[in-house]
């Protein structure tokens, strides 16, 4: 995909992907490039996996309902900012995840594994989503009848993912060179802990503790490691043992937040790893939802802001609001408790914003916004993280406006 793009950009003007001269290049016509691809890209990739899961999940539902929800999804504000306004392609490798997510639900884990190694080798972040689909498709293995049926079946997988991975890196397999140096590009460690005022865990800490003052590089790779994986450790565990589409959705966002939360180099826009298996349980929770879709575009704000994305950034906001409120009417619903805690939280965020405005901030400080909005998305990412891990663990029965045909839905079990 990304070799397509490129031959087809040098096609056009070579100046677009020269070497090193290309880098800060502007022109109408590239602009013009980059947001019609996106656009392309999205409607193959990611709106046809997002109507074909709608479809399939809900099969049983009205067709105006899947109609609300189709629509709700792709209102969703941080990936339209980032990918249309910010001209990124998350579009292609979330595309790619939520289709094998729609064929697993069709239990076909053959193909479900190689659109997910397609999706994992377009763009390395995949990785936060790999423990799910590893444990999801291991337990699916390790609950068939016979020990036979089971290593076929895992054998059938493995052989899948592995000849993917041959054949997406076959241009570098024939130059040790070349293979090493995509592979550091891959992992750029040497760039440091996290991307700029991202709103993670280690960021958020550093306002008090400065790691990289206290621990080596080397130290503080391990310290991610041991973290992350400590993590992603119930859900995937839970998942194993209840191999069941519900609890893949949910493992899929407990693993991406923790990924985000604790890893080592992460970038503001890898949240929407993580919102993109939200918006899928946005009949399930959908307020809870909601919400963490808010926080997750409000955490971006300082990096579309630079872009000047601001006035999109709000209508976007009240748009995907008004709409969530006309599919799921939260306004009449009960729950005024988390109906309260949300209210509170939108406010909190908006005097970030308003002090954002009005006031500067002092020599001595000036990331002091930035880290704000870093520092209150990180503490609702972490009581997310719990919130959803106790939903998958506690398996919690949705109160679903939608309805399921699918034979493990929101309420039933893999048989």
């Amino acid at each position: 995909m990304c070799l397509a793009l490129f031959n087809l950009a040098n096609f056009f003007d070579p100046q677009w992907v020269a070497l090193f001269t290309s880098r800060g290049f502007e022109s109408y016509y590239h602009k013009l490039f980059m947001r019609y691809t996106v656009i392309i890209a999205d409607v193959i990739l990611y709106m046809s996996a997002v109507f074909a899961f709608v479809n399939s999940y809900f099969a049983t539902s009205q067709a105006s309902k899947k109609g609300m929800l189709f629509g709700l999804i792709l209102a969703y504000p941080g990936l339209n900012l980032i990918d249309h306004g910010h001209f990124q392609y998350n579009c292609i490798s979330l595309g790619l995840a939520l289709w094998a997510v729609v064929v697993l639900l069709r239990r076909q884990e053959v193909l479900g594994s190689i659109f997910f190694t397609l999706a994992l080798n377009y763009k390395q972040m995949e990785l936060y989503h790999a423990f799910p689909f590893f444990f999801y498709l291991a337990g699916v293995c390790w609950r068939e009848k016979t020990w036979l049926r089971s290593f076929f079946k895992l054998a059938c997988i493995g052989s899948s993912v592995i000849v993917t991975f041959l054949i997406c890196w076959l241009p570098f397999l024939g130059n040790a060179q070349l293979l090493l140096q995509v592979i550091h590009r891959i992992f750029p460690v040497a760039r440091g802990l996290y991307e700029d005022k991202v709103a993670n865990f280690w960021c958020s800490l550093s306002v008090a503790v400065k790691i990289k003052n206290i621990l080596s590089l080397q130290r503080t790779l391990q310290l991610c490691l041991i973290t992350t994986v400590t993590a992603c450790i119930p859900t995937s565990l839970d998942l194993f043992f209840n191999p069941t589409i519900k609890k893949l959705l949910l493992s899929l966002v407990n693993c991406s937040l923790a990924f985000f939360l604790f890893s080592f180099q992460v970038h503001e826009k890898s949240i929407l790893i993580a919102a993109m298996p939200v918006c899928l349980l946005l009949p399930a929770m959908p307020l809870e939802c909601l919400w963490f879709l808010m926080i997750s575009t409000f955490s971006m704000y300082p990096l579309l802001e630079r872009d000047g994305q601001a006035l999109p950034y709000v209508a976007s906001l009240v748009i995907f609001v008004v709409m969530s409120n006309v599919c799921f009417d939260l306004i009449n619903k009960k729950r005024n408790l988390l109906k309260l805690s949300f209210v509170l939280s939108m406010i909190g965020a908006a005097a970030i914003h308003l002090m954002a405005l009005i006031i500067k901030p002092p020599p001595q400080l000036p990331d002091l916004f930035p880290v704000l909005f870093a520092v209150y998305s990180c503490a609702h990412f972490l009581l997310a993280l719990l919130f959803f891990n106790y939903v998958q663990i506690r398996n919690i029965a949705f109160h679903n406006d939608f309805t399921s045909s699918s034979k493990d839905g929101f309420h039933k079990k893999r048989s």
